[in-house]
């Protein structure tokens, strides 16, 4: 990832906010990152892939069938109380 120094940054904004089109980069204060410019584009992606939510019929046969199988571990079966309520 590219760095540049924040003094460099006011100097040439629009230079850095083209570079930052192409690939995210990091905006350095006192010789640490201190800010991460990307595109509006990778944030979205970003963003999507962090957390998503689909209706069930939405979800893959395979998806469905790991879901069925899925089984909580022995050790946390005491978590299972919890549901008596």
């Amino acid at each position: 990832m590219k760095q540049v120094n924040s003094t460099d940054f006011q100097r040439k904004p629009g230079l850095y906010q083209d570079a930052a089109l192409v690939e995210p980069l990091t905006i350095m204060k006192h010789d640490r990152p201190h800010i991460v410019m990307m595109s509006y584009e990778e944030y979205k992606n970003l963003r999507r892939g962090m957390r998503q939510a689909l209706h069930v019929t939405e979800l893959s046969d395979a998806d469905m069938e790991a879901i069925m199988a899925a089984r909580v571990p022995p050790e946390h079966a005491h978590l299972d109380d919890e549901l008596d309520d």
